[in-house]
């Protein structure tokens, strides 16, 4: 009997008693017991009820299915390679690549936090396949099987960390960390690419994706100029089959070749969007994957005639939802933006709100955006129509420069990613970022920040006051005095990002809210350049979960 059989029986156990075999009865006992009562027999894994074999008074009883815990699993991130630019004019999916300009960069800074003993999980970055190249903390020592009682906590709590604060990578690679007193490790690693030449110059940014089976995907762009990869990555041990749904700016898109994707284990996949859906202006992507979950991003990219337009890695957002909040819009200057956006091949040159509408029912859209100072109107009055099975551009110019968050609500679900730019100059390389809807901000959320450039934390709280704990961690795995925002409802803060605390570099945040929904996003910039990126914040680490048993065979 394996070890999970073992603690199944343990489970039925403690919810009905000692099984029958564990004790003798008298013979007679059993054949009352079996007309008399249900029995549960644990059989081929799962709960076999003995009131099946005879027939059931329509009044009976009926009983709920047992709920079982499951441990909580390691903590997995998947850092999307730096991006790469297609060599030639593509045929079919299936890419190929230039080699990177001479500029390049590309690098992932990481944070995992430390339990209350002072005791740091077992963290690593490594390759798809083969062994770590970047050890955050020793895995723990082996033990027993047999349980122990749990070590009483610390008194005084000891905050530490263990950081990652800057490696360079040349190719797609995981950040996992160890669960710790059955519950995920809070750990998070964000991946930066900068360029200063070359067609994909600009900065590039992305939150380490946890694997899903489910994932949307909403802003790309396959027009004329512009190219979108799309990247799989199956950092399990268990096949994946991925089937891609297209959304496009007048319907659904039927693509052959888009059904049916393998991505073996430890292994990953690049599509180009052109290939399934060629000149579409707007662009939204379903994946869904049977099997092994897998990480999705989007590598998009701009250039008009010889100039580069920007480049940015498109991630999942939060399913369809009838509400989408997405923070860390850094517009500019609205007569500029209305000049340049006039100009031939610069319509995708402002900010904009991709709504993505998977079902067969038009959406009517409200849109408001919040600022430092409250609300802003856009001057369309921010409601829209958005065509159903399509992908709908909503312009968010026209406002005064400044950091804001966008919220839109509908009485039908729908997808949603803010794309940001940055750059006036028609003749000047500029640069593109896109923020996806995410979710509503809990405890212990761990943001690691890139080591150079301007950096902001912008938080958001489209209804509501919340107030949002920003705790520093820094490169010697210090945990700082912990700053706090009270945002007001409606309103937008920016927290200016410093290079070190205490004398140490900062490497990231613990980020924790209270009160009514907040949202955040990291926005990334440098001095002297029109380069940007936006990085919403990931999910708090999951616990212990409970799932229901089936009753059957």
């Amino acid at each position: 009997m394996s070890k999970g059989d073992n603690e199944k029986e343990t489970q039925t156990e403690a919810a009905t008693g000692p099984s029958p075999r564990k004790g003798r009865l008298p013979r007679a006992g059993v054949i009352g017991g079996i007309l008399s009562a249900v029995a549960l027999v644990a059989a081929g894994g799962g709960l076999v009820s003995a009131a099946s074999l005879t027939p059931q008074n329509p009044a009976s009883r009926q009983l709920e299915a047992p709920v079982a815990a499951v441990p909580a699993g390691s903590s997995v991130g998947v850092c999307p390679g730096p991006a790469r630019l297609l060599e030639g004019t593509p045929v079919g999916t299936d890419p190929q690549f230039s080699p990177e300009s001479a500029t390049a960069k590309t690098a992932v800074s990481a944070a995992v936090l430390g339990s209350s003993a002072g005791i740091i999980p077992g963290s690593r970055l490594a390759p798809l396949k083969g062994a770590p190249f970047a050890e955050i903390a020793p895995g723990a020592a082996p033990t027993a099987s047999v349980p122990t009682a749990s070590a009483p906590p610390a008194r005084t709590p000891v905050l530490v960390a263990g950081v990652l604060p800057q490696r360079e990578v040349d190719n797609i690679s995981v950040l996992s960390a160890d669960a710790q007193n059955n519950h995920q490790a809070a750990a998070g690693a964000v991946l930066s690419y900068t360029a200063e030449d070359g067609d994909l110059q600009g900065s590039a940014a992305a939150a380490c994706q946890q694997p899903g089976n489910d994932l949307w995907l909403v802003g790309a762009n396959t027009a004329l100029g512009r190219s979108a990869v799309l990247n799989l990555t199956n950092a399990s041990s268990t096949p994946a089959t991925v089937s891609l749904d297209l959304f496009g700016s007048e319907g659904p898109i039927q693509a052959p070749g888009s059904r049916g994707l393998l991505v073996a284990p430890g292994s990953s996949r690049s599509i180009i969007l052109a290939g399934l859906a060629p000149g579409q202006e707007r662009l939204g992507v379903r994946v869904r994957s049977t099997g092994g979950p897998v990480a999705a991003v989007i590598q998009q990219s701009v250039l008009r005639g010889l100039t580069p337009g920007g480049v940015d890695f498109i991630t999942p957002g939060t399913a369809p939802s009838v509400s989408q909040v997405a923070a860390g819009l850094d517009i500019q200057d609205p007569a500029a933006l209305a000049a340049l956006k006039a100009k031939p091949g610069f319509a995708d040159a402002g900010p904009a709100l991709e709504v993505a509408v998977p079902g067969a029912t038009d959406a009517v859209v409200e849109i408001k955006l919040y600022g430092p100072d409250g609300q802003k109107a856009l001057p369309g009055g921010g409601v829209v129509t958005a065509k159903a099975g399509a992908v709908t551009e909503v312009s968010l110019a026209g406002v005064p420069a400044g950091t804001y968050t966008v919220a839109a609500s509908s009485d039908v679900s729908f997808a949603a990613t803010a794309r940001l730019t940055r750059g006036l100059q028609a003749g000047d390389a500029a640069d593109i970022a896109f923020s996806a809807a995410s979710a509503r901000l809990g405890s212990q959320h761990i943001v690691a920040v890139p080591r150079a450039g301007d950096r902001q934390l912008v938080l958001g709280a489209p209804a509501g006051r919340a107030t949002v704990t920003y705790t520093p961690i820094t490169a010697d795995g210090k945990i700082r005095t912990a700053g706090t925002a009270d945002i007001a409802g409606g309103t937008t803060v920016s927290i200016k990002i410093p290079a070190d605390v205490g004398g140490s570099p900062l490497v990231g945040y613990v980020v924790s809210a209270a009160g009514d929904p907040a949202y955040g996003a990291l926005v990334l910039a440098r001095d002297g350049r029109q380069d940007i990126s936006a990085v919403a914040l990931a999910p708090e680490a999951a616990g212990q979960r409970q799932v229901p048993v089936t009753l059957g065979y």
